[in-house]
């Protein structure tokens, strides 16, 4: 067994001090991961390790040499007991980091907890000791924990693949527990807030009774939903049987939430959804290359149009099916998500699989060309999945369908391969889908979105009333308006106008967002006066506005509607 012991006495200087014992082989490597699972950045975590030693069982210290970014070894230590010690800094306040501090102590042992080489399948214990003025606090995790002194827990892990994909909280926590479909779930809630738990209880274990309804079972016995409520931070991370979340806690149900909830309780409901959703599509159906990580480089795959794209799908639509929202909400939440995708210039020069496999360079890593230049696997992805579901069930199957294949494949050892989805398309309606998946995969032409709504009783019109003021995403601040970003075809940046200048005039008239807006509108051409750095610098910008798409959906036949909503 490897023990690891965790002790916060320096949090005020968001401090971790970790204790490592095990029986090492002759010559022994320890490795930190260098990215999370769920998170496709490498992060490299071993940035935050410091003060590494080793020492023998009777206390001699050993040289313990560091040979690669996130690896150390050790000699001459053949089956002895060695204890090697570090600090963490922890003060990444995410679902993917550690953050310690006196009102939250969170580790993600992926960025803390170094593991060994060759003893990757071993059982773990983690060690965990309050100081003594938080040994009040409560912990929330998805792995096995008992407590037999106050403010000290002893947690367990099958393996080391296990430990660093299970986070745990120590903090002052609102928690409630209940049962969806016979499995025990616990939601905790910690940070400043008000939330209205009753109501919170009330509404996701509806959520998950239709998640683990419509695949037939669950692949965990238990699950903790971990959230930390701030000011305006928002994210979400899946493991095995939990996920952390990160929200506003404006988002979280208010006393007086009205029955159809607020849009900012929306979206909170939908992030729960989708990282609950991951444990069956992601966790437990995997891509091929991902049924072992390799957490020392990047794993690349063209699979995340599926696997978050699809999840992307199914979070709002499990809202509807669970009853939490009405079909109002939902088709006002479709049609957001059908707006990014028409106002996202860049869907006509990356596919969608090309954005899955770049994900490691280019989503995680948004700059001001990424609009211009690359899609979303999330967005393009979840209308995708919409695309596959309407057209599965002109031909009587269904997107559900296809999901609970996937699953019953995973529990027979079977994950996905580029062509699972072909396969199994084909295998449930008898046709082949070849031209109708590339089509939507691997092209940047248009969703046939408009064909494939009216046959389920839906409109499909497209309207261009919203422009950008000469293609310009523009903010006020104290300085000017500030271009955040330039669309490629708009005139403002073929008049050489690009992201962070600073535009002070227009024709000699102190500028703000509203003015600029005025002026698109007009006729001529107009003279801007900018700082690009500190140097100042004008344009001669043509008036004109780069229409931003928009859709309006609206049922026509309920019955038909009724027939692509329904699980």
């Amino acid at each position: 067994m490897l023990h690891y012991q965790i002790e916060f006495d320096d949090y005020r200087q968001h401090l971790v001090h970790v204790t490592l014992r095990f029986l090492a082989d002759p010559t022994q490597v320890l490795t930190l991961p260098t990215w999370i699972p769920g998170s496709y950045l490498i992060r490299e975590f071993s940035k935050h390790i410091e003060s590494v030693k080793a020492s023998d069982e009777d206390g001699r210290l050993l040289k313990i040499s560091k040979f690669e970014k996130n690896k150390w070894r050790l000699f001459n230590t053949d089956h002895e007991l060695i204890t090697v010690e570090y600090d963490v800094y922890a003060y990444d306040l995410s679902v993917r980091g550690a953050y310690v501090d006196q009102n939250r102590l969170y580790i993600n042992p992926a960025c803390a907890c170094i593991g060994l080489v060759g003893h990757e399948d071993k059982p773990v214990e983690v060690e965990v000791f309050l100081p003594p003025e938080l040994k009040h606090f409560q912990l929330a995790t998805g792995l096995k924990s008992k407590s037999l002194v106050k403010g000290r827990y002893t947690l367990k892990a099958k393996n080391y693949a296990e430990l660093i994909d299970s986070p745990f909280e120590l903090a002052d926590q609102t928690r409630f527990s209940f049962e969806a479909n016979g499995i025990a779930h616990e939601f905790v809630v910690s940070g400043q807030h008000k939330m209205n738990a009753e109501r919170m209880k009330q509404d996701i274990e509806k959520i998950c009774t239709t998640e683990i309804s419509m695949f037939g079972s669950a692949p965990f016995e238990d699950y903790t939903f971990m959230t930390m409520a701030t000011a305006n931070s928002y994210g979400g991370l899946e493991h095995p049987n939990s996920t952390s979340l990160i929200s506003p806690r404006d988002d979280l149900p208010k006393a007086n939430e009205p029955v159809e909830p607020s849009e900012n309780y929306q979206r909170f409901l939908g992030l729960c959804s989708h990282e609950y959703f991951h444990s069956w599509l992601v966790k437990f159906i995997r891509p091929e290359n991902f049924v072992n990580y390799d957490l020392n480089r990047e794993g690349y795959t063209s699979l995340l149009w599926i696997f978050e794209g699809f999840t992307s799908y199914y979070d709002d639509l499990i809202l509807l099916r669970s009853g939490v929202i009405n079909q109002d909400s939902y088709i006002k939440l479709l049609k957001a998500q059908i707006d990014r995708y028409l106002q996202n210039p860049g869907r006509e020069i990356q596919t969608v699989a090309e954005s899955s496999f770049d994900a490691w360079v280019k989503f995680y890593r948004q700059d001001e060309n990424s609009n211009n230049a690359g899609t979303s696997y999330y967005n393009k992805g979840c209308l995708v999945a919409l695309c596959l579901d309407l057209g599965l069930r002109l031909r009587g199957s269904s997107l559900d369908a296809l999901m609970r294949k996937l699953y019953e494949n995973a529990q027979n050892g079977i994950q996905v391969h580029e062509g699972t989805i072909y396969e199994l398309c084909k295998e449930l309606t008898g046709d082949d889908w070849s031209e109708q998946i590339n089509h939507l995969i691997n092209t940047t032409d248009e969703l046939p979105l408009d064909q494939l709504f009216p046959e389920f009783g839906v409109s499909y019109t497209l309207k261009n009333d919203k422009t950008l003021p000469f293609g310009l995403k523009l903010v006020d601040k104290p300085e000017g308006v500030v271009v955040q970003s330039a669309r490629r075809d708009g005139v403002g940046a073929k008049a050489g106008l690009s992201a962070q200048d600073i535009i002070i005039a227009i024709d000699g008239v102190k500028v703000s967002v509203k003015l600029l807006e005025q002026y698109a509108k007009e006729e001529g051409v107009f003279t801007v006066y900018a700082f690009r750095r500190d140097e100042f610098m004008q344009f001669e910008v043509n008036a004109s506005g780069s229409v931003l798409a928009e859709v309006e959906l609206k049922v026509e036949d309920a019955v038909k509607t009724e027939k692509w909503l329904k699980a």
